[in-house]
């Protein structure tokens, strides 16, 4: 089969020929139609995200069909259209070994093990759910991340509700979802910050109040003058970086929530401390959703709750996934997502 093969020691990413792998006692083999170009998977080829793996197959975002069960494994047939969760139990933690549902150490597709920027990929069969017949394949992947992370952020990890304030820095693939993802809980007001205007002017088509460009000086002033001179109940980092983080929560309000989405290696630098404590403030680090997430997400886009139907920018085949990264690094064109087809 053709997959793309990112080499640590040398930074290179390249399509090769490899063996389709076999599913072991519990996993499914399945055959990748889409998968999403993420930024992270950028951060990873960039050594910004350095993974545990001399060489992998990166791809966390994918969408496929049953092509054959291993052993122990039930309730899934050939020709099955699945959604693939993007990490597994590492299965040698204290939980793991205990038998808890929550691994102390999960491992990330394409990261901790090959991913589906590939023909083919062996997944466990347990992070694998169903996807109805409607749901185009290339639509459905971009769930598997771009919006389940967002999702379980928001509503789980940050507990946003209705009438909170929010504000999103970065509308990018995470930021366009959690822009919908918040007007769908009934957040008011919605303020998208991005320093692209085409971003800002997407954030408003899909749905926030206000969108402001987080490098004008008067920027809180304006943040404050919005929820009242409050402050923001929650300030939601979607992009990874020390100076985004900090603004978020220099626009918090009293007991207001910073959610870190966005994944960084800097150094956290986010003024005196104590002011966190004075205003009984919280910052909270998010990675992820669990199963549940996509299947709740699934719902959500066949009952119409949710539109994912424009999160696509581009179809981008296997053999060109290296400029496909590139445009994204460079973003070229704004894109949400870009989605690999690795049979086109």
């Amino acid at each position: 089969m053709r997959a793309a093969r990112f080499e640590a020691a040398t930074s290179t990413l390249a399509v090769a020929d490899v063996p389709v792998p076999s599913p072991g006692r519990g996993e499914v083999l399945v055959k990748v139609m889409a998968c999403g170009i993420c930024l992270s998977d950028v951060h990873l080829i960039d050594g910004e995200l350095p993974g545990p793996l001399p060489v992998v197959t990166p791809g966390h975002e994918a969408a496929g069909i049953v092509e054959r069960a291993g052993e122990q494994v039930s309730g899934w047939r050939q020709g099955d259209r699945v959604l693939l969760g993007a990490g597994r139990a590492c299965g040698v933690c204290s939980a793991c070994a205990r038998g808890a549902a929550e691994c102390e150490a999960p491992q990330i597709m394409g990261f901790g093990y090959d991913g589906a920027w590939a023909q083919y990929v062996v997944v466990p069969g347990g992070t694998l759910t169903p996807l109805p017949d409607e749901l185009p394949l290339e639509q459905a992947c971009v769930l598997a991340d771009a919006v389940a992370t967002p999702y379980a952020g928001l509503t789980e990890r940050a507990h946003l509700r209705p009438a909170e304030s929010v504000g999103l820095w970065g509308i990018g693939g995470l930021g366009a979802h959690a822009v919908q993802i918040a007007r769908m809980v009934g957040a008011a007001p919605i303020i998208a910050l991005d320093p692209l205007p085409a971003a800002r002017e997407r954030a408003l088509h899909l749905g926030a109040d206000e969108a402001l460009d987080p490098t004008e000086p008067d920027v809180l002033d304006r943040i404050r003058a919005l929820t009242g001179g409050r402050g923001l109940d929650l300030a939601v980092d979607l992009v990874g970086a020390n100076a985004v983080l900090a603004q978020c929560v220099a626009s918090l309000a009293r007991a207001g929530r910073a959610l870190m989405v966005g994944l960084s290696l800097e150094e956290m630098h986010l003024g005196p401390g104590v002011a966190l404590g004075i205003q009984s403030q919280s910052l909270l680090g998010h990675l992820g959703y669990q199963r549940k997430h996509l299947d709740q997400l699934i719902t959500l886009v066949r009952t119409g709750r949710l539109d994912v139907s424009g999160s696509v920018s581009a179809l981008v085949p296997l053999e060109d996934i290296v400029a496909g990264v590139e445009r994204l690094r460079s973003k070229q064109g704004n894109p949400i997502r870009l989605v690999v087809q690795p049979w086109a």
